[in-house]
């Protein structure tokens, strides 16, 4: 077992929502694999979709980003599209919100709760007044956080609804983890990120913060090691 910090000795601490907060991985591998074996079935792609695809091209980073990942990695080329595209389409944007109105579905009809371990660490640090932000890569994560009632415990959500307006590349660059640090008055040197995904941890560890924490919900704790995380739990209740 890694020798745990004491979080709230940080200036602030940012979270990854999708694994780290909630169980909407889950949703998204769901969703993901349903739209991608359809796809792939349809236009005789090979290899077939494979749950490994999920953690090599589409965990963490922006939707359309991860989708033009996962084709190229078939070879596969397609327009990218505009996101007004609706999922009919064939563009890079038109299959990713395809993807999204099947993650859509699944979240209506089986709601999200908080992940116990996480939502008693978030409590730990708003009693001890640290401040605390959601760093997240998707457009659905004020969605998310509403349907798991735990939103209005975040003064800050950087999401992808905010990367696309000011044009922040996705993880794993710094730009996400690096603005929503200005966007919650911290430090990155002083303050500490969770995340569950290789690219969330390569996107903390190059915005330069003191602490990465990763959180093995299936990615591999050697693998997220190995991109920069300092300490790795399979669950937040260890920090609570």
């Amino acid at each position: 077992m890694d020798e745990l910090p004491d979080l709230t000795r940080y200036d602030g601490v940012l979270f990854d929502l999708d694994g780290v907060l909630t169980p909407t991985a889950e949703v998204h591998m769901h969703a993901w694999r349903t739209m991608f074996t359809e796809l792939f079935s349809g236009w005789g792609i090979e290899p077939p979709y494979r749950d490994e695809d999920y953690f090599e091209h589409l965990d963490g980073k922006k939707r359309y980003d991860g989708v033009a990942s996962l084709l190229r990695s078939r070879d596969v080329e397609v327009p990218w599209g505009e996101p007004a595209d609706d999922p009919s389409q064939d563009t890079v944007c038109g299959i990713g919100n395809r993807k999204n109105a099947v993650f859509e579905q699944v979240l209506r009809a089986d709601g999200i709760a908080a992940y116990p371990g996480s939502l008693a660490l978030v409590q730990k640090l708003r009693a001890a007044g640290v401040p605390i932000a959601v760093v997240s890569s998707s457009k659905n994560a004020r969605e998310v956080l509403t349907a798991a009632g735990i939103l209005e415990l975040f003064p800050v959500v950087m999401d992808g609804v905010v990367a696309e307006e000011e044009g922040l590349a996705s993880k794993p660059a710094p730009d996400v983890f690096a603005r929503a640090a200005e966007m919650l008055g911290v430090d990155p040197a002083r303050s500490a990120a969770v995340e569950d995904a290789h690219s969330g941890v390569q996107s903390a560890v190059a915005a330069g913060y003191g602490l990465v924490v990763g959180v093995d919900r299936g990615a591999g704790a050697d693998t997220l090691r190995g991109v920069g995380a300092h300490v790795v739990v399979d669950d937040l209740a260890v920090f609570a």
